[in-house]
């Protein structure tokens, strides 16, 4: 069987990652079609040997698609997503914009596929790029050992402010060589050589709303008796994010335990050799699809911690292979009719 499948928000950094990944993955495909605003029709994107000229949602007819990849961001999703839906389309978003809706399921697979038996909306969500990459290394942990709390600290690259993120660090980088002005535009201060902790608005709080999405995401995915704290930080590094992270557990637990849950864990590589260069960075990371967990050790100062690095291609698991398996699952599961 083979399937329609429409990539909405095509010409952005995560619809080309998910053309590329239903390439690469040898989903089943009846055909593609590549989806984005109307000023963008006609413009090319590429797919496996070949190209794809962009359609305006605006004018798609979605009668006879079976998934729609939505990355298109939450103001779209919001308007589109239901009227996809309705034309019998099922919806797969990237974007923030349903992933608290208790009616649509926020999935990783590895994690909560069972999510799936129960999609009412017709909408699926994506969760955040980085709480996507914890969650896949969190599991394992709690099936054995039960996580009571999680301190994290990020150390995300520009590619999750999207193309303009990317332009932006490298611009600033340029500049810094030859002497020009450095004026900030996607972010609040200089990105080059410089880290800003500070990931989309304040809240109220104090917290940024990046910071509030890590925990409700990970309540909602993995347990919400989880107790979730989060510093979100911007690095000056193209792809791939970073993690550092404190996991406090009901249960004793050691590293060499960890390690072996984490080994036997879909989804998740282990490199932690306790040795100068035995660690992943996000160099290693990008292209790949696992969750790399690295410096995997004991907290000597909470009973029951530990501590662990986590590396994941943002673009990848964080966003466009984590919709693409999503749509493997259920039609693994026969969730899906075929076109």
């Amino acid at each position: 069987m083979a399937y329609k499948i429409a990539v909405i928000g095509a010409t952005g950094n995560v619809g080309r990652e998910m053309l590329k990944t239903l390439v690469q993955r040898n989903f089943p495909i009846a055909e593609v079609v590549a989806l984005a605003s109307p000023r963008s029709i006609g413009r090319e994107v590429s797919f496996g040997d070949g190209v794809l000229k962009i359609k305006a949602l605006d004018y798609y007819d979605f009668k006879g698609t079976d998934i729609a990849l939505m990355s298109a961001g939450g103001t779209i999703a919001k308007e589109w997503a239901p009227k996809i839906a309705a034309q019998g389309c099922l919806v797969i978003d990237n974007s923030s914009a349903w992933r608290m809706d208790r009616q649509v399921p926020l999935v990783v697979p590895e994690v909560n596929a069972d999510a799936l038996n129960d999609i009412p909306k017709g909408i699926i969500a994506n969760p955040n790029c980085s709480t996507a990459q914890l969650v896949v290394a969190l599991k394992p942990l709690h099936d054995l050992f039960t996580i009571k709390r999680v301190v994290v600290s990020t150390y995300q690259s520009v590619s999750g402010a999207g193309k303009e993120g990317m332009d932006e660090l490298f611009t600033q980088t340029r500049a810094v060589f030859v002497a020009d002005p450095i004026a900030p535009g996607k972010f609040t201060k200089q990105i080059a050589f410089n880290v800003i902790p500070h990931i989309d608005v304040f809240l109220d709080s104090g917290i940024t709303k990046e910071e509030w999405k890590m925990a409700v995401e990970t309540q909602k995915i993995l347990d919400p008796d989880i107790q979730v704290t989060a510093t979100c930080v911007r690095v000056p590094v193209f792809l791939g994010h970073s993690e550092s992270v404190n996991i406090e557990f009901e249960k004793p637990v050691t590293a060499e335990q960890a390690r072996a849950a984490l080994r036997a864990a879909p989804g998740v590589m282990v490199v932690d050799k306790r040795e100068d260069g035995g660690y992943v960075t996000p160099i290693e990371c990008a292209g790949e699809d696992a969750t790399f967990v690295s410096r995997v050790r004991k907290d000597p100062t909470i009973e029951n911690g530990l501590n662990m690095w986590i590396v994941s291609d943002n673009l990848r698991k964080g966003a466009a292979l984590n919709a693409v398996q999503i749509a493997e699952t259920l039609i693994n599961r026969n969730l899906l009719r075929a076109a």
